[in-house]
């Protein structure tokens, strides 16, 4: 009987010794063999062809700043419209970068971008906050009519309210100013509606118990509202600053004097000053692209956390 059992034994290790590391590859590959279990993994085809959509997606987005990227370092010497494309200059310069900086205030139209930038985004998360408390926790008259307004004002292009708006700050006598650069865009229809659906994801118990224990208003938004829905404040935050920043069109309308400025719309005119060297223009546009490259790498772990951390855990 010993020696069944050791025979028996032996087998069984024999058996585990050769199945195991076959099983372990099959677990460890990135894909599933046809036909086999394990659906959350692509067959090789599917992988194939995912790798190939994502190449193909890279070269799209990522592309054309790279290109823009390395005409701002060439050199005359160097072909821009080659095809392929050099990535490499072969005629390193920096001469590109100290012309726009020598024909173009870049400090301080930067610093008038930022300050339009923070503004909107502080305003944003201000207001988008307190509508989205209103239209997502609160009962009242009007509502209904309230969404339908801000749902319909998507539908619109911005460029048809240009016009309007601009009367509205000239009448206002902001025209030429940084204020009224930053009064159209204090509050989004995007953005209220997003913190509005924040602000539905809190529990109704939470805010019935606020008012049980005598909580005014202004202290259910601080205390219960805003540790809810911080997070998509933060995207929130990250969409104002980013548009702010970016916008063109608005400020080009509203400002008349080249000292006011913001950093795009003088790009803009480093465009018409050297319209026959498109190196110095893609530095020009480098130096206006750069910084919000670095804000986004640095706040978009908020950017992606933002829902999920605005979400209310029990």
């Amino acid at each position: 009987m010993s020696t069944l059992e050791t025979e028996a034994s032996n087998v069984r290790k024999a058996s585990v010794g050769t199945s195991s590391p076959r099983t372990y590859r099959n677990t460890n590959r990135p894909w599933r063999s046809k036909g086999s279990g394990g659906f959350n993994k692509p067959t090789l085809a599917g992988l194939i062809v995912r790798y190939v959509l994502l190449v193909a997606v890279f070269l799209i987005s990522v592309g054309p700043f790279l290109w823009q990227l390395s005409t701002s370092f060439k050199g005359p010497r160097d072909p821009i419209y080659q095809f392929p494309p050099s990535l490499l200059p072969s005629d390193f310069t920096l001469h590109n970068y100290v012309e726009v900086a020598n024909t173009v205030p870049i400090l301080g139209y930067a610093w008038h971008s930022l300050i339009v930038a923070v503004t909107l985004a502080i305003a944003n998360v201000v207001f988008s906050t307190l509508a989205g408390y209103a239209l997502g926790c609160l009962k009242f008259k009007g509502k209904k009519i309230a969404l339908g307004i801000l749902f319909s004002t998507l539908l619109l292009p911005g460029e048809v309210t240009l016009m309007s708006q601009f009367l509205t700050i000239k009448s206002l006598g902001l025209a030429d100013s940084l204020a009224g650069v930053v009064l159209p865009g204090l509050i989004g229809a995007v953005n209220a509606l997003l913190m509005m659906a924040a602000c539905r994801s809190i529990p109704p118990a939470l805010l019935d118990a606020a008012v049980i224990d005598g909580a005014s208003t202004w202290q259910i938004i601080t205390r219960v509202v805003w540790p809810n829905v911080r997070g998509m404040a933060s995207v929130v935050a990250i969409f104002a600053f980013i548009g702010g920043w970016d916008d063109f069109l608005w400020p080009l309308l509203v400002l008349s004097d080249p000292d006011k400025y913001t950093l795009t719309v003088g790009m803009q005119y480093l465009n018409s000053n050297f319209g026959s060297n498109p190196r110095v223009i893609a530095a020009g546009t480098m130096i206006a692209l750069v910084p919000i490259i670095i804000f986004f790498a640095v706040f978009q772990r908020f950017f992606f956390k933002g829902v999920e951390d605005g979400a209310v855990k029990g």
